[in-house]
């Protein structure tokens, strides 16, 4: 196989798996491009590739995907069909491929609604937070870091395993959330701060409930972060109101102490939202500024959507 045509294979490949391990929906998959290569190829690479993907679709872990116009390998098809007549799971396992070859896996719910929570599945903004603080892991490494809204903690875990801060707080107010958040803290090989066995090496890791509404000054101040993060949590004024009031107490809660940095990802899906966001800021005396747009793509997110961030100044 020529050079040029072996570095194709593996991108193709590569974003395969990436999308596969994600559980991407199949119409962003690269189906017409693979098969035409897993049908004519010989190379043992994408043969193996091949068989893994059929061990692959029928595992009881594997979610379920809509159909696609494409036909697929016959093989395909058998084991998409054995997992769409199993029986159904409301939860899942996600796995988004690292650059240090590593990854990070864990377990989320399979409904956007879940236990009266939409925080028990990963959105696209927690991928799009993760990949800028991969990016630029100097903003974290050293330094205790607080995550507001934690949900399901992809973006905690990618921070924890990129970019070696000394300490790591996730955070969420809904109980189920705070359980399956544990449990995947414990699943990425990382030790929760009470473990008397945790390794030195690693951060200490925190999983706190706080309840944007009632959590006071004296509460927040017990964190002392050096930067907190959070990401897609500009849903509804009435969320938006409470985010800036406890952004606010934080900034109260530092007389003595340099203000943390505030890092904030969002899906633009409304205007008007993002307009409310930034006026309940002003009001509250925070100053910010939108960092330059990210196109690393690390991560297998939507690619149509409109991503923002903003750097805060409590």
């Amino acid at each position: 196989m020529a050079p040029e045509e072996n570095a194709g294979t593996k991108l193709l490949l590569q974003g395969f798996e990436r999308r596969f391990l994600a559980a991407r929906t199949l119409h962003s998959f690269p189906w017409q491009s693979l098969e035409a290569k897993l049908r004519d190829s010989s190379d043992s690479e994408l043969l193996n590739q091949r068989s893994v993907l059929c061990r692959r679709l029928s595992h009881s872990l594997c979610p379920q995907h809509e159909a696609v116009h494409t036909e697929p390998l016959d093989e395909l098809y058998e084991a998409l069909v054995e997992t769409l007549m199993a029986k159904e799971c409301t939860l899942g396992h996600w796995s988004y491929l690292l650059p240090s070859e590593g990854s990070v896996t864990f377990s989320e719910s399979t409904a956007i609604i879940s236990h009266g929570t939409t925080g028990l599945v990963t959105w696209d903004a927690a991928l799009y937070l993760a990949e800028r603080a991969i990016e630029n892991p100097v903003a974290f490494t050293n330094r205790t870091v607080l995550e507001l809204g934690s949900g399901a903690g992809l973006t905690g875990l990618s921070v924890c395993k990129m970019c070696h801060p000394r300490a790591y707080i996730f955070s969420d107010c809904h109980s189920r959330l705070l359980e399956q958040l544990r449990g995947n803290v414990l699943l990425n090989g990382l030790s929760l701060e009470a473990d008397i066995t945790a390794n030195l090496d690693s951060p200490r890791v925190t999983v706190a409930q706080l309840d944007w509404d009632v959590a006071m000054v004296h509460q927040l101040s017990a964190f002392q972060p050096d930067v907190v993060i959070a990401a897609d949590l500009l849903y509804c004024p009435e969320a938006i109101v409470s985010l800036v009031g406890v952004l606010w107490r934080l900034a109260a809660c530092q007389e003595h102490k340099r203000a943390p940095e505030v890092y904030m990802a969002f899906t633009v899906r409304n205007p008007e939202t993002c307009q409310l966001f930034t006026t309940e800021l002003g009001w509250a005396g925070i100053r910010w500024e939108a960092e330059a747009h990210h196109d690393q793509k690390l991560f297998p997110y939507g690619e149509h959507l409109e991503m923002a961030m903003l750097n805060l100044t409590l």
